[in-house]
C-alpha cells in the first residue's frame, strides 16, 4: 500500500506567504509608531510575536509524509514543503524489512498527529525508534495506514 499526503499539503505554502507578509506588514507599522511622540508599548510587538509563534508551529507540522508497504520493506518518509519541488530538506526516512517491525503508536493530539515506530535491532538490546509527522494526512489515509501495519504484524514470521 502507497500512500502520501501531496494533496493536503498544498495549503502549507500559501500560510508561510501570509504570515511572513503579516509580519512584514507589522514591522512597518512599528517602525512607523516609532516616528511618532508616542511611547512604544508591549502590545505594539504582541502581534509580531503570536505571529512568529504560528509561524514555527506551522513549519513544525508542515511535512509532507509518504508510506510504502509494497514488497519485502516498510518506507516512511518526511519531507519539508516549501522547496521540496527544488530540494529534499528536512528528511527523515526509515527503510527496513517488514520482519523488524516491533510495534507502532498512533498518537494524535487534535491539531498535531505522529507515528512512532519501533524496529527490532540484532545489534542492540531493544527497540529503535522513529516519530514520523502525519498531521496532513486524512483521516481515511491514516486508518488505511493503521490497517497496512496491523497486517504487516498479524502475519507470522518466517524463522531466518
Amino acid at each position: 500500500m502507497r500512500l502520501n499526503n501531496k494533496n493536503e499539503i498544498k495549503i502549507i505554502p500559501p500560510i508561510y506567504i501570509v504570515l511572513v507578509a503579516v509580519f512584514l506588514t507589522n514591522i512597518f507599522v512599528n517602525v512607523e509608531l516609532i516616528g511618532r511622540d508616542e511611547p512604544i508599548k508591549f502590545s505594539h510587538f504582541l502581534p509580531n510575536i503570536i505571529t512568529l509563534l504560528i509561524f514555527f508551529f506551522v513549519h513544525k507540522i508542515g511535512v509532507s509524509f509518504d508510506f510504502d508497504s509494497d514488497g519485502e520493506t516498510l518506507i516512511f518518509k518526511n519531507n519539508g514543503v516549501f522547496f521540496s519541488k527544488f530540494m529534499e530538506y528536512r528528511v527523515k526516512k526509515a527503510e527496513f524489512p517488514k520482519r523488524k517491525l516491533a510495534k507502532y503508536k498512533f498518537n494524535n493530539y487534535g491539531i498535531y498527529s505522529s507515528i512512532t515506530i519501533y524496529i527490532k535491532s540484532r545489534r542492540r538490546k531493544g527497540f529503535k525508534k522513529y516519530t514520523f509527522n502525519t498531521t496532513f494526512l486524512s483521516r481515511k489515509k491514516k486508518s488505511g495506514l493503521v490497517a497496512s501495519l496491523r497486517n504487516v504484524l498479524d502475519k507470522p514470521k518466517a524463522v531466518a
